[in-house]
């Protein structure tokens, strides 16, 4: 099931759009009106990278007005490496 969850969550992470999302959310939480400022997307295109990487549970939002506030989920991003790096040996 680890494998699974993973190989999703690697397939979320296979766009350069979403991957540059990824590296704007390592220096914490952004409201999407930032992301739309730092990821060179219309908006309709930013909506539906966040909705593939909400979906893989590599980011979560919160909703403030009308505005959302994402954010990395580490143990998503921990269980990636883990299973890349062999760790654990459970990831079967």
């Amino acid at each position: 099931m680890v494998i699974e969850a993973t190989a999703a969550r690697l397939a979320a992470l296979g766009d350069p759009t979403r991957l540059r999302i990824l590296q704007v959310l390592r220096g914490g939480e952004r409201c999407v009106c930032e992301l739309r400022t730092s990821v060179d997307v219309p908006p309709n295109l930013l909506s539906y990278h966040l909705k593939v990487l909400r979906d893989a549970g590599v980011v979560e939002g919160t909703r403030r007005g009308r505005w959302v506030d994402y954010r990395l989920v580490p143990a998503a991003l921990d269980e990636i490496r883990r299973v890349l790096t062999g760790e654990g040996d459970d990831a079967e």
